[in-house]
């Protein structure tokens, strides 16, 4: 990272030094002690289910360099006896979460690169990995991992920057009103793009239009000599329009697309390859993970790439060397010649409709599994989106059905009221019990789509079946 001395990181915080001096140097950050490294300087934050403070002196028995605290009295004191070296950085401030956010600005503000911001009800960690494959081509980059997308994980993504990035890609979830706009306060991005407004997130915040508010506060964030992507299949396209201050790049199948896609066709296990247009030179690509709906996250990245100043050459190659997130449309083998398509990291009923599509265009001549749980957070929406994954489930061509949780139940009802047969339907509450499920039922040569919001942990699913590279 960027290093800092202890004065310009009282500063950043607003802090006030307890200990140590003025002049040290700080060159690497680190908020949770299992991974902190010899001199790097501890920041305890506070979660729903742990205390950071509680692990002051685990980070000095890992030689930290010193560390932030809420609390400087003699009960904290005390537990640090014999550990706590005069040369020790000790700064108090008022909250851990703040200071954090507030090194991450600086540490922004201290490197002017291109920062890109992505958002959307769905596609957004794919959209991510897509155009961080593609800038690794030209340039050295910083782009969130895992579900760093939040007020604790995009700064500790910020917190990554040195001097020789050249650009950070950013992803940015939203649970309600004000919330990109507090990360984009942080993150200062200069390059936006929402992958689609979709029913992600609806029991929070009402209704679809609000959603698009909430949304778009990242249009409104970006500055005038900066630019947006956006979706032009999207309906709500022009009112995004409408709010931006600088220059919109499109991208979508539709012909007023800046950046469309053209020829598509899928294989047998539903890759696809297609043609870009808008770019310098017309170009193929064969993106090598399955899915439709991931054309329109690679036109997204594609429309961000080239506001960058990326070759076409860089386009095609980062695309075509594409590795998807773990549990992203995850597609693998097993020993016994089962295909997994694990998508169980989170779900929303776009997100649902795409899984069940991946599945429905891999022609395999393969019986199909479907395992789905609750959707969640859609609050009086629910009932009837989850309805409606029961009606795709048949049009997808679903052999056999097992839902874990609640909601899910409707799933199995409108798809048995549909004409699926009810013996190839399983209603179960825990992912173990699913996949207890699959053990008995699955075959060689079967497909299964595991898929669910993320409190479920349907990956648990999957327990017990060994991963295999897939082969052709």
């Amino acid at each position: 990272m960027i290093p800092f001395t202890v004065s310009e990181l009282i500063l950043a915080t607003q802090g006030k030094l307890v200990q140590g001096s003025k002049d040290a140097k700080v060159r690497s950050f680190s908020a949770d002690t299992r991974g902190l490294k010899r001199n790097d300087f501890f920041i305890p934050l506070k979660g729903e289910h742990f205390e950071g403070h509680h692990f002051l002196k685990d980070s000095l028995e890992n030689q930290a360099a010193g560390f932030l605290v809420q609390q400087w009295d003699e009960e904290t004191k005390n537990s640090l006896k014999g550990h706590l070296g005069t040369d020790t950085i000790v700064i108090q401030v008022k909250s851990t979460l703040k200071a954090l956010q507030n090194i991450a600005r600086t540490v922004r503000l201290k490197k002017d690169v291109p920062v890109v911001g992505i958002t959307g009800s769905s596609g957004k960690t794919c959209t991510k990995d897509m155009l961080t494959s593609i800038l690794k081509e030209e340039l050295r980059v910083v782009s969130s991992e895992k579900s760093y997308n939040n007020e604790v994980g995009l700064p500790l993504t910020l917190l990554k920057i040195t001097e020789q990035t050249r650009a950070v890609v950013l992803e940015m979830a939203m649970r309600g009103p004000g919330q990109i706009t507090e990360l984009c306060e942080i993150a200062r991005p200069n390059l936006g793009v929402i992958t689609n407004i979709g029913q992600a997130h609806l029991e929070f915040l009402g209704s679809e239009q609000a959603i698009l508010e909430a949304k778009a506060e990242l249009v409104r964030a970006i500055p005038p000599k900066g630019a947006v992507v956006l979706n032009q299949d999207d309906v709500s396209i022009e009112k995004l329009k409408e709010m931006a201050m600088c220059a919109v790049t499109t991208f979508g199948r539709s012909n007023v697309a800046n950046i469309r896609a053209e020829e598509m066709r899928t294989d047998s296990w539903g890759r696809v390859t297609f043609g870009i247009k808008g770019l310098q030179k017309y170009v193929i690509v064969n993106l090598p993970v399955p899915g439709r709906d991931q054309v329109s996250n690679a036109l997204a990245a594609v429309g961000a790439a080239k506001n960058l100043g990326i070759s076409t050459t860089a386009i095609k190659n980062g695309l075509e060397k594409l590795i998807l997130s773990e549990m992203r449309m995850e597609m693998f083998s097993t020993p016994e010649g089962i295909t997994i398509l694990n998508d169980a990291y989170n779900a929303n009923p776009a997100s649902v409709a795409a899984a069940l599509r991946t599945l429905s265009d891999i022609d395999r001549n393969s019986r199909k599994i479907a395992v789905l749980g609750d959707m969640l957070e859609l609050g009086e929406f629910a009932r009837e989106a989850h309805l409606r994954v029961g009606r795709l489930v048949r049009q997808a061509g679903v052999d056999y059905l097992i839902t874990v949780g609640k909601e899910s139940r409707k799933i199995v009802e409108e798809a048995i009221r549909l004409g699926m047969d009810h013996k190839k339907t399983y209603r179960v509450e825990e992912a173990n019990q699913a996949g207890q499920i699959m053990k008995e039922i699955a075959k060689p040569g079967d497909i299964i789509l595991v898929k669910a919001s993320r409190a479920l942990k349907l990956e648990k699913a999957l327990d017990g079946f060994e991963k295999r590279e897939l082969h052709d």
